[in-house]
C-alpha cells in the first residue's frame, strides 16, 4: 500500500479545499489501495477583491517551497479566482513558475492550479458549453467567464451571488444550490459547474444536481482531485462526485 503526500497552497480564510479534496480522497480509499495524508500552506486573504488576490498570489512561491520542505508528491493551488484574476491562460504560468520553486528546493512536485484544473476538467467532459454558479461579486464572475472562454469554453449562464467575505462564501449553505443550478439558462449546457469557487461547499449537493438537470455537473474542488490523481499517476475515481470521478474518465 503507498501513501501520497497531497499539499495545498490555500488563501488563509479557505476552510472548504481543506475539507472536500480530503472527503473525495477518503470516498476513494474505500475503492482503491492508495492513501493519503494532506499538507497545507497559507496565503493571507480574507475578502474577494483583486486587491487581496493579487497580493495573495505573490506568497505562493513561499507556500510552494514550503511544501516541498514537507516532500509532498503533489501540490495543488487553491484559489481558482486569484489565478484566473490574473490573466488569459496565467494557470500555465503559474504552474511552471511554482513547480520550479520545489525543483530549485531538491523536492520536485508537479503543481496544479484550481483554475487549470476546472479547465481540463471540463475538457475531459467535453463540455464547450457550461453555465456556471459562482459566489463572487458580479466583476470577479464575469472575470472568471472571461477567461473560460479564453479557453474555448462558452458560459452560457452564470449566477453571481456577490459574497465579499471569503468566510461567507464557505458558510453558504450547499442545499441551496440544486434550485439556484436549476434556475439558470442550462438546456444548451454540456455541463453545469456547480461551484466555480474552491471556497463554496458544494460537494454534498453535486450528485443531486446531476440527477435533476440531466448532464455531467463538476464543481472546483472536484476537478482538482481529478486533476491531483492524474498528476500522480492513478486512476482519478472517487464515488458519490458526480460523472467526471465516476470512473469514466479515470
Amino acid at each position: 500500500m503507498t501513501t501520497y503526500r497531497i499539499g495545498q497552497i490555500v488563501p488563509s480564510s479557505n476552510v472548504t479545499m481543506e475539507t472536500e479534496v480530503p472527503a473525495l480522497l477518503r470516498a476513494r480509499e474505500a475503492v482503491a489501495p492508495e492513501r493519503f495524508t494532506f499538507h497545507s500552506s497559507r496565503m493571507r486573504m480574507t475578502r474577494v477583491t483583486p486587491e487581496q488576490l493579487r497580493a495573495m498570489d505573490a506568497e505562493s512561491d513561499r507556500c510552494a517551497a514550503e511544501l516541498s520542505d514537507a516532500r509532498v508528491d503533489v501540490i495543488g493551488y487553491a484559489c481558482l479566482v486569484a489565478v484566473m484574476a490574473t490573466g488569459p491562460g496565467y494557470h500555465r504560468e503559474a504552474e511552471q513558475r511554482l513547480h520550479r520553486r520545489t525543483v530549485e528546493n531538491g523536492a520536485p512536485a508537479p503543481v496544479v492550479t484550481s483554475a487549470g484544473a476546472l479547465v481540463a476538467g471540463l475538457r475531459t467532459l467535453g463540455a464547450k458549453k457550461v453555465a456556471m454558479v459562482t459566489p463572487y461579486l458580479r466583476p470577479l464572475a464575469r472575470t472568471v467567464v472571461d477567461y473560460l472562454a479564453q479557453e474555448g469554453i462558452e458560459v452560457l449562464d452564470h449566477a453571481a451571488l456577490e459574497i465579499a467575505d471569503n468566510l461567507d462564501v464557505a458558510a453558504h449553505d450547499p442545499a441551496r444550490l440544486p434550485a439556484i443550478a436549476k434556475g439558470l439558462s442550462h438546456g444548451g449546457a454540456d455541463a453545469v459547474v456547480l461551484s466555480a469557487c474552491v471556497q463554496m461547499p458544494s460537494l454534498s449537493a453535486v450528485e443531486e444536481t446531476e440527477q435533476q438537470l440531466g448532464k455531467p455537473v463538476v464543481s472546483a474542488a472536484i476537478c482538482t482531485t481529478h486533476q491531483l490523481l492524474r498528476a500522480l499517476g492513478l486512476p482519478a475515481v472517487a464515488p458519490g462526485a458526480g460523472h467526471l470521478l465516476s470512473g469514466a474518465y479515470a
